[in-house]
Order: structure tokens, then sequence, then C-alpha cells
């Protein structure tokens, strides 16, 4: 799962994000940048990374903005990432997740499961169903 914070330039996901990506079930394709608290230290370089991580999932929670998946999925070489295929790109509002404390823990954990869940429920076999 790729969990982006901002979009220009590419912010990847705080550690209790990460956290919370693991708590519902899913990975963080960047945890070695979640452990940097400032998002000056969480800044990709190369949106190339994405593509060769490949999340399933991808997460966007551009705060203080709305969360475009087209523009997202319009990227250069990011139409071959599984989640911009699949149309696997959800907004998370910046409010629920992107400040630490209650909300994140309950509100933005819950956004994030219902996602995850959603997403193995179509991964599952017909005849498990």
């Amino acid at each position: 799962m790729y969990f982006e914070e901002w979009d220009e330039p590419l912010i990847t996901g705080i550690r209790w994000v990460s956290e919370l990506i693991a708590i519902a079930g899913g990975e963080d394709i960047f945890p070695e940048r979640a452990v940097c608290p400032l998002g000056k230290d969480r800044i990709l370089a190369d949106a190339e990374e994405v593509v060769r991580r490949a999340p399933q999932i991808i997460l966007g929670s551009w705060c203080g903005k709305r969360f475009r998946p087209e523009r997202v999925a319009s990227r250069p070489g990011w139409e071959s990432i599984p989640a911009v295929r699949d149309g696997e790109l959800h907004e998370i509002k910046s409010p629920l997740i992107l400040q630490p404390g209650p909300a994140a823990l309950t509100d933005g954990l819950t956004a994030i499961h219902s996602v995850v869940r959603r997403w193995a429920a179509r991964q599952a076999p017909a005849s498990a169903a």
C-alpha cells in the first residue's frame, strides 16, 4: 500500500500512518521513510520508485486539498501500477489521519481497514464467497 500525504512534491506517509496501515492489515511500501518525522525527509525524488514497488492500493490524503485519483493515475508510467490498473485509489480525509490523536486511531484506522477489507474481498476466489 502506498500512502501519499502530498502530491507536489510526492510525500509518503508518516510513522503513525504506516503503523495504522499495518494494524488494518496492509503493508506500507515505504516503511523506511515512515520513520522520518519531517515531511521533507519523506519526499520521493523519483516517482518511478512507486511504480517499481507496485502497490495494490494507493491511499491519498493531501492535507488541505481534495485527493484527485485521476491526477495520480495520469502520472507517466503509473498506469502499470496494480492499484492504478485496478482502480484502487482511495482518499482518506486528512483530518481523519494526518493529525496525531484520537481521530487517527479511530476514524483513520476504520477508513484504512474499510479499504483493505473491500480490496481483500475482491481478491477472494468466487468459490470462497
